[in-house]
């Protein structure tokens, strides 16, 4: 529609809308978005309310010119004593810096070498909650991360008996989202990204990604059928997708508790205008006609097992996690 003003045409279609909001901002109406970084700097333009890290990530950020004063710091003020005391104090710093922008919580994740130790988690924990406290974060603002682990889950309960909050990692199976319900754990992250990894490199040439796209995506239909159970059942336990390859898969499931997503995809549902309708939604989970499981340590360990891409994601993840704890505790003593 085109309307003369003087000399002056206007043409309104090219005009840029006034109501037009961003996929980002379509999103925040329907889920808790999360920020996927330990590259704090990077927080504040995406104004997330919580964010999450892990190993990775903090060993990615230290190398980094921004923050090799932040890692010279930690380790001069710790020079000398334990190594794996120091590296807590490290994440904590993070996470500090983290919670100075935004409104909510940081996950801080328990070394990855002690997911089959439920007493040694449980008492990192406990420590990494009283390194925040020291530097006076209240406990409701940390989640402590554990791998979803027969340990790890019998560490999370203890924890969340005693009000330390935790977000159970590394998960990628059903068995494992139920026994984190039945543990009454704060969150669980499903790992969409790693589970469409797995299905796609099986499948090999006869993947089609257009076949196995947005709700058929196989990362996006586990944490659908993790929603609707937890909405099913009334489980309190918040449901947080993680692990994004595309935007696509983070659209398939708008409406899911919490998603956290890296910086790079954040940065694309903030350029898209494109409609972001809800995909998930608690109503209509209630009304399914669903069974209701439970399961033992010998129940889980089985389930488990009989899931070749939980069972080999899983280990897959906690390697990778430690090798990359390592590689920072090599960084720190290089300092």
């Amino acid at each position: 529609m085109c309307f003369t003003m003087g000399s002056i045409l206007i043409n309104f279609a090219l005009l840029p809308s006034a109501h037009a909001m961003s996929q980002l901002d379509a999103l925040k109406k329907f889920t808790t978005v999360v920020a996927d970084t330990s590259d704090f700097k990077q927080l504040a333009q995406f104004q997330p309310q919580d964010a999450t890290t892990n190993p990775s990530l903090i060993l990615k950020a230290v190398q980094k010119a921004d923050y090799q004063p932040l890692l010279k710091d930690t380790m001069g003020r710790f020079k000398g004593g334990a190594l794996d005391e120091t590296m807590d104090w490290l994440l904590v710093r993070f996470g500090c810096e983290i919670l100075s922008i935004i409104p909510g919580r940081v996950s801080t994740e328990v070394d990855a070498r002690l997911s089959f130790d439920t007493h040694a988690t449980y008492l990192r924990a406990e420590r990494l909650i009283e390194l925040y406290r020291t530097e006076g974060i209240h406990v409701d603002r940390v989640l402590i991360k554990v791998a979803a682990t027969w340990e790890g889950i019998q560490a999370a309960q203890k924890l969340e008996q005693r009000g330390i909050h935790t977000n159970l990692t590394l998960l990628f199976s059903f068995c494992q989202a139920v026994a984190c319900g039945q543990a009454k754990v704060q969150l669980v992250s499903p790992f969409v990204g790693r589970i469409y990894d797995w299905y796609k490199k099986s499948a090999g040439v006869a993947w089609d990604e257009a076949a196995n796209a947005g709700a058929n995506d196989p990362g996006v239909k586990s944490v659908h059928e993790i929603y609707q159970y937890y909405k099913h059942f009334g489980v309190a336990t918040e449901i947080m997708g993680a692990s994004f390859r595309n935007i696509g898969q983070i659209t398939a499931l708008a409406g899911c508790d919490l998603l956290t997503i890296s910086p790079e995809l954040l940065a694309q549902l903030a350029a898209s205008e494109a409609p972001l309708p809800r995909a998930l939604d608690a109503g209509v989970a209630k009304a399914l006609d669903l069974p209701e499981v439970s399961f033992d340590e010998a129940s889980f360990r089985y389930a488990l097992n009989q899931d070749a891409m939980a069972t080999e994601k899983l280990a897959e993840g906690i390697r990778a996690f430690g090798a990359d704890a390592v590689k920072l505790e090599q960084l720190m003593l290089a300092v």
